[in-house]
Formats: structure tokens, sequence, C-alpha cells
């Protein structure tokens, strides 16, 4: 007989997490009371009880000068505000994979957006996530129930629709779902929020269930993961049974299997998985006689060491291939260690890790004597003596190195001294949206923020961005001890907004605003910038009250207004090229960055109605620089500089003065009007004059 136990058995994170709350409330001698079962699992249930906790339903039901504990399931918001407003103390034990779900559903809601909620609307989790609705929202416990919602209720295709997930939700009935919801809704924002802890039982449970013809279930027939697990394992092994407690087991029922397996739900006690283990174990011994001790301890052992027995022997190292490594153990039968059990990262190849000779301790996994084989892991013996050394360096807080060996649900996976640590995806970068993908086979530095063992079960937490963040204040120090205006720096543009162009200079940003981009006139950065790209720039301004940084990247050499001043002076004679029309006159390009006007009494020999009535945007005209006010960045010019001066008849009839010519010494910048400064203007500047304004430079 071959027993199977699923190392994912017994309590979950948040589970666990509400019950020690409870045992650590009544240690410290207080009343405590729970608001409902604590967990789904009576015999847990019934313990608490036997210490003093007590249970209640209604608000009005708690005991004076009692804490009362929220379950893990946690309550709806409307039971919670009561709560609150009775002054009771309270200790909330409510799983933070709940309360993710509850934030979720209040912010997409808020945002007008219908949810959808994967679950048993009669479960006391789904009833506290739909009470954080503030729109909108439907439960579904199938596809099925899905399809009818989308067909009857919410038929409308562009419907922005958000979708949750129970945290205890069947992950394959999930995926079922997921492909309605895309398959419907075109605005869909999904949600997976079940609980890793259940999709890896729920995995195992199926493996394992695949592979025996018993299959034993422990927990209470009230779970909603114990009921789901018992679904899921009755699909692959007809044999399947539920159990609440030992004396539910069937001896004579498991006496007739050959292959066992054993799971059970997050709310069952390790010790009631124990005692069923226990009792399977002596009553098989104790139906077989003397005769046959000797083969019963065989048949126990190879059941044994698929529990991990953690007994260890010292092998030699025979011989190697790419899918196992070949050991002498001293004994009759070959041991031999599967890669999977050679190292915990698995980038490496066998021979990276041990050679021929090498003499090493290790834990026997599975004895079979049939075919004269036991299976032994390394990585289990290394990860022992690395998971002694973490424990210590838990506490210290100090900054370990470790490799990233893949991308896993909800963060990456490292190898620390063999040791197996989770970093969550909120923790490996310093930003959220750095690519995790990139942190696969780089040696990184961080700290242990979590280390736990539960029976079997142990936990190690990291956090890569503690480091990095300790790295970036360290530079922000720096930074603004050496920082002054005019220093120059090499930054990489990080983001790009309307006004400007945000720039890492090394853990501090500053900002480079449009009009600093470029010397000529431009409508958005990104004319001049990308993000990711590296750039020189310098202090332009600082504040110091808030620590925003002003920057400046114009080059100053290439200040057209400078290269003004050097290559053309009062009286040069210039290819201008039209580039606005008014009443007034006309704006001409000189060089990029600097316009000049043309007054209309210095386009033409003679008197002009309008700038239209000659030139044209676009048109290149040669012009003469006749004045320049570097103060106001104003230039004038003047076509009519450059032709032959018409002469007028005279009328005997008019007087002289009223004859006399327009003073030539008149400059343009002096004729126009204060609107008519030297800047880059654009075509459309020109045909935003007014009618009004139009009528009377016709009448001057």
């Amino acid at each position: 007989m071959n027993i199977n136990v699923a190392e994912s058995a017994g309590f979950c994170f948040g589970v666990n997490r509400a019950v020690n709350l409870v045992f650590s409330l009544l240690n410290e001698k207080k009343k405590v009371c729970t608001f409902g079962p604590i967990i789904h699992n009576m015999e847990m249930v019934k313990e608490l009880e036997e210490k003093g906790c007590v249970t209640i339903s209604d608000i009005s039901e708690i005991p004076k000068d009692s804490t009362l504990v929220i379950r893990s399931h946690g309550i709806p918001l409307e039971t919670e505000e009561a709560i609150m407003k009775t002054g009771a103390e309270v200790a909330d034990a409510t799983c933070p994979f709940v309360k993710k779900i509850h934030n979720i559903v209040g912010r997409e809601s808020a945002q007008g957006r219908t949810v959808l909620v994967a679950g048993n609307k009669n479960h006391p989790e789904v009833q506290g996530i739909v009470s954080h609705a503030k729109g909108e929202i439907f439960t579904f416990n199938n596809n099925e129930e899905l399809e009818y919602i989308a067909d009857n209720i919410l038929a409308e295709k562009n419907k922005p629709v958000s979708v949750v997930a129970q945290t205890t939700f069947d992950t394959k009935e999930w995926k079922k779902c997921l492909k309605t919801v895309e398959k419907v809704y075109t605005n869909a924002k999904i949600f997976d929020t079940i609980c890793n802890a259940t999709s890896v039982r729920q995995s195992e449970a199926e493996q394992i269930a695949k592979t025996s013809d018993m299959m034993i279930v422990i927990g209470d027939r009230h779970s909603s993961n114990t009921g789901k697990l018992f679904d899921i394992c009755k699909r692959q092994c007809r044999r399947t049974v539920l159990i609440e407690t030992v004396a539910e087991l069937d001896i004579e029922e498991v006496k007739c299997a050959n292959r066992i397996g054993v799971t059970a739900g997050a709310s069952t006690p390790e010790r009631i998985i124990k005692e069923v283990l226990d009792t399977m174990s002596e009553e098989i011994k104790s139906s077989v006689t003397n005769e046959n001790e000797e083969s019963f301890e065989a048949l126990l052992e190879e059941s044994l060491k698929n529990f991990n027995t953690n007994e260890r022997v010292k092998g030699v190292v025979v011989s190697i291939d790419p899918t196992a490594v070949y050991v002498d153990v001293g004994r009759k039968q070959t041991g031999y260690i599967p890669v999977s059990e050679l190292s915990n990262d698995p980038t490496l190849a066998p021979e990276d890790v041990v050679k021929v000779g090498d003499e090493l301790e290790l834990l026997i996994m599975k004895t079979n004597d049939q075919e004269g084989t036991i299976m032994l892991s390394k990585r289990r013996v290394d990860a022992q003596k690395g998971w002694e050394e973490l424990e210590e360096k838990a506490e210290s807080k100090e900054v370990l190195t470790g490799k990233v060996t893949a991308v896993v649900k909800g963060g990456v996976s490292l190898i620390y001294n063999n040791v197996r640590i989770f970093i969550p995806a909120s923790q490996a970068t310093l930003t959220r949206n750095e690519s995790l993908e990139d942190l696969v086979g780089k040696e990184v530095q961080f700290r242990l923020i979590e280390v736990s063992q539960r029976g079997r079960r142990r936990q190690a937490v990291g956090s890569i961005r503690s480091v990095l963040m300790d790295e970036l204040n360290k530079k922000r120090d720096e930074f603004w001890q050496n920082v002054e205006v005019g220093k120059e720096y090499t930054g990489v543009v990080r983001s790009i907004e309307n006004y400007g162009a945000f720039v890492d200079l090394g853990g501090v940003s500053g900002m480079i605003h449009i009009s600093e981009l470029s010397w000529t006139r431009i409508k958005h950065p990104s004319e001049v910038v990308n993000v990711g790209d590296e750039v020189k720039v310098y202090i332009k301004d600082i504040n110091e009250e808030t620590h925003k940084i002003s920057l400046g990247y114009k080059d100053p050499n290439a200040n057209p207004w400078e290269i003004l001043k050097r290559d053309f002076p009062v009286d040069t004679v210039v290819k201008a090229k039209i580039v606005g029309l008014t009443d007034f006159g006309a704006f001409a390009n000189i060089i990029p960055g600097v316009d000049g006007l043309i007054h209309i009494s210095q386009i033409a020999n003679k008197r002009i109605e309008k700038p239209s009535d000659v030139l044209k945007v676009g048109e290149e005209v040669e012009a003469k620089i006749t004045a320049i006010d570097f103060e106001k960045k104003r230039v004038s010019l003047s076509i009519r500089a450059l032709l032959p001066q018409e002469e007028a008849p005279v009328d005997e009839d008019v007087t002289v003065a009223e004859v006399a010519p327009v003073d030539e010494d008149v400059t343009a910048a002096e004729d126009a009007p204060a609107e008519a400064v030297s800047e880059p203007v654009a075509e459309e500047k020109a045909e935003t004059a007014e009618p009004a304004e139009a009528e009377e430079a016709t009448e001057e």
C-alpha cells in the first residue's frame, strides 16, 4: 500500500492567522468572542470554545468587556460599521486576500463599472465582498450562471465590467468563466483573486487523485474550499470520500486500496490530519500477522517515505545522466536523485551540481522494493540546512544576495543558500511598471520580511524593493548635498507630459519645461525627447521647500538670438520666408527661432491697402534688417529699403505737406502695434484678425 499526502494539506495563511490571533488573545486572559465561526471547521471551533471563546451571530450578543474577533471570511460592510458604533474592542482577522477583493470591488464600482463575482452568493466571504459595491454587482457560481447573466441581464457587449473571484473558487471553472467574459465583454477588467494557496491545493489534489485508487479529503462539510477539493478529486478518482474526523474513516475500505491519496481543506487542523494518518498506519499494522511482520515493515516504509520522514542517508555519486543522478547508499536497492530533487535552481544541469565520486547527505523520499530503487533528495537536505541559517538572518534584517530563477504567480522566486524565497511583485522592483521577466537569471540583493513554518510547510518571503529603496535614499541624500544651480547632469527621461519631460537624475527627478526643450516653438515634448532617452541637462532652478527641480536643456550656443547678434547685424540683407500676415504688416522668418516684422509701410515703395495684396505666406523675399531690440526680442525688416524709390506726381492744388513722403527714419518697430513682437509666428496667427480690425486698417 502506498499513501500519498498532499504537501499543501491543512491551514492556509489566512486561517492560520485567524486561529493564532484567537489563541493569542485567550493566552492574554482576555474574554474573546467571534462573529460567526472563526473558520469553517467545527472541531477547531469546539476546541476554542473549550478554552473560553464564544461564538455569536448578532451584535447584541457581544459579551461585556470582550474582544470581538472578525473571522477570516470577513463580514458585510454594514455589519462592520454597526460593530464600530457599539464601541466594542475589535480584532480584525479578515484574510488579507479577502480584504484585497473588498478594495477592488469598492474602487471599481465607484468608477461606475458593473462588478461580477465568481462565488457562492450564500457564502460569508461572498456576502462580505458584495457589500462593498457602490453600484451594480452580480454573483455567479459557474459558467452556466455567468452565461445567463450575460444573455439576460448584462447583454450590452460594451458594458464596462470588472470581474473578481471568491478566494476558494474552483480554478478550472474560473478558466471557463474567463473565456466567456472575454468573449462577451469587450471592456472587461479581470482580477484573478483566487488565493494562490487554493490554486496550489486544488492542482496538487487533482494530480494525486489521478494516480490513486482511493482519495480521502479531510475537512468540514460546511467549508467551501473543502467542498471544491472533494469535487475536483471525485472527477479523477471514483472512490473519493470526505471525512471530518478520524471517527468517519472506514478502515475496511482503506485496507482494500493499494494507492491512497490524502488531502485536506484550508481550515482543517494539522492534528486531525495526523490522527487520520496515524490511525491508518496503526490499523494496517495490527492486521498483519507476526509471520508477515518483515513484509509489513517494508510496506509501511514505502508509504512513510512518501511523507518525508526526514530519514537521511549518506551516498556516493556513481553516475550522472540528464534526468537523474545515481548514488550508492550501501543498500541492495539502487539509489537515484531525480533532477527535480537535485537543486532548487532549475537552470542548473546535474553536472553543475555534483560530480562522480562526491559524497552527499540525502533524504529518502520513497522506496520501491518491486523495482529495487530508492528515490532520494539532495535539494531538501540542502534546504533544511539553509532554512536553519535563514531563521537566524530573518531577525537581523541584513542584506542577502540570491539568484532569481523564475517568475511565478504573484511575483518571482529566488534561491538563497539552497532555499527558495518568494518575492511578491510589489516587493520585486522599485516601480510597478518594471518587467519581472528582466530579473530572471540575475543576482539580486534582498531582505527577508517573513520566515514562518507550520508543520512541514515553510514559507520565506523577501523584498528586493527594500534594498533598492535604501540605495535610492542614499543617492537622494548625496544629490541634495551636492546640487547647485548651473550644475550639469546626465539623466534618463522617465515620463512625458504635455507641459514637459521628467528626468531621473539618479534617485531625484527634475522637469524640463516644454519651453526649455527647443529654441523653436514645439507643440509637444515628444518632438524633442522620448521616454528612455539619455539627456544632458543643467539645474536651472531649485525650490528648497518642495524639492522641485527645474532643468535646462537647450544649448546656450544654439540660442538663435546669439546667432543673430553674431551673424546678422543691422543693415544685413537676408532672405526671409513669410510666415504670417496681419493688417499692419507681415512676419518673416530670418533664421530658425527668430522672426522679424515687415511693417506695411516697408513692404513696397508705394502705398498699399493691405500686406496680402503684395505678399503671401510661404513666399521667400529679400529684406534688410533695419532695427534689432535684443531686450524685447524684436527685429524690424524692410523690403522697401531695397527697392528704387518711386516719385509721386505733384498735384498743383495739394500742399507740399500733403505729398511729403513717409519718413524713412521711422522704423517698422515704432509703427507696429505692441503685439507685433518678433517671436516665431504661426500661420494661423495672421488669420485670426477680427473683421473690424481689418476694416480699420483699410481706412488708415
